[in-house]
């Protein structure tokens, strides 16, 4: 009988975590839209070139990479004072489903730790709610609502808001 075959786990897999440079970016652009593609309710893409240098200059972008230096996915995070923030969490289609969100999430909250954050904040679309069970795995809460400025345009007839999770750092 033959063994049946299966992906690795992101704990399974060797995976280094860096901080993105700017010769990063053509390879991140193209990682965070296929990653974004799902978002059918907004037009164009998630990121270009402008927009991820700007968002670059703000804070930093973690990158998790295999041993042969793949990118595998990646988060933006930013210190905003106690609370930090997280955003543009994005794997590679190909490897979604393995843990890596999470793990991306964990090395992204253990920075903002690092600095000085007690708690960090996510903020998810509510045109994506599968999106919120995930994070109240990985502990968030639902904090509250905002209004939601796009950097791209929404189809026509979409109302599309914010919904705020934060979570914790310290005890």
């Amino acid at each position: 009988m033959k063994p049946e075959s299966r992906t690795p786990s992101a704990s399974e897999t060797k995976i280094s975590f860096r901080l993105a440079t700017a010769e990063d970016t053509p390879r991140l652009i193209a990682m965070i839209n296929a990653a974004f593609s799902i978002e059918g309710f907004l037009e164009g893409t998630r990121t270009d070139e402008a927009r991820l240098a700007a968002t670059m200059e703000k804070g930093s972008t973690l990158m998790a990479e295999d041993e042969g230096s793949n990118l595998l996915g990646s988060v933006y995070f930013e210190l905003r004072k106690r609370r930090g923030y997280l955003g543009l969490l994005a794997v590679d289609p190909a490897q979604q489903g393995r843990g890596l969100a999470r793990r991306l999430v964990e090395v992204a909250e253990d920075h903002l730790r690092t600095a000085g954050c007690n708690e960090v904040e996510i903020i998810v679309l509510n045109m994506r709610p599968e999106l919120v069970p995930i994070y109240q795995r990985f502990g968030f809460v639902v904090e509250g609502t905002k209004e939601f400025t796009p950097s791209r345009t929404l189809k026509p007839s979409v109302e599309c808001y914010g919904i705020i999770m934060v979570k914790k750092l310290i005890s």
